[in-house]
């Protein structure tokens, strides 16, 4: 459908030219797939500066073995055992990395056009994914650490208080603390508004003799697989 630029599949050669067209359009590619991951994203310099390198040496081990992807598929995922030494990554930086990768595959075939408008398409549509509600949950869950007397019995103790100000809540975890005179609640609440309202947090410290109440984002909010 589109000839391959620098035509490694049926020759097997590698020229100059081609070498510094093809690791210029990989750059300049991976320079894109770099600022489409850091778009409403979190993000560290060391992983986009790799991201938008990733495709150069994509390129570079492909257009080493002549072309022949099946060799160089074999050999990126021999690199790729290094990823078992790092720590696990998001669902967002995972596609990253297999976005980038892709991109130089297709430069390293020489087909850059066809690198250009998979980068344009698939970049378009995770844009538009991420501007939109599309597999946003129905209401954010928060966590609520209340801490009570050990001589309250937590049984029910704040349940006309979440019917109150929030859609649900769900008690997760028990936990003993100061040498086990106090009892610390772990509930998962579905709030009412956008945020926790103050009277909710005014009357769960009437309820509790005024100790510690927690209320904030779980702790971990990393988007898995």
């Amino acid at each position: 459908m589109l000839d391959s630029l620098t035509n490694l599949g049926s020759t097997g050669a590698m020229t100059l030219p081609g070498l510094v067209l093809c690791t210029l359009a990989s750059l300049l590619l991976g320079l894109g797939v770099a600022v489409l991951y850091m778009y409403r994203n979190e993000y560290t310099k060391n992983f986009v500066v790799t991201v938008a390198l990733l495709p150069a040496m994509v390129q570079l081990v492909i257009m080493v073995v002549n072309g022949n992807l099946g060799v160089g598929v074999a050999v990126m995922g021999a690199f790729s055992l290094v990823r078992f030494r790092s720590i696990p990554g998001t669902a967002r930086e995972i596609a990253t990395i297999f976005l980038a990768m892709a991109v130089g595959l297709a430069t390293g075939m020489g087909y850059l056009a066809v690198a250009a408008v998979f980068l344009v398409v698939v970049g378009g549509a995770s844009l538009v994914l991420n501007s939109t509600p599309f597999g946003q949950g129905r209401a954010e869950r928060l966590d609520l650490k209340i801490t009570i007397p050990e001589n309250l019995d937590y049984a029910g103790l704040f349940d006309d208080l979440f019917a109150r100000y929030t859609k649900g809540a769900e008690l997760v975890r028990v936990k003993t603390t100061a040498m086990g005179s106090l009892f610390e609640l772990h509930y998962r609440v579905a709030p009412a508004g956008p945020t926790i309202d103050k009277a909710f947090i005014d009357e769960l410290r009437c309820r509790n003799g005024n100790l510690t109440v927690a209320c904030g984002r779980p702790s971990s909010s990393r988007d898995g697989l």
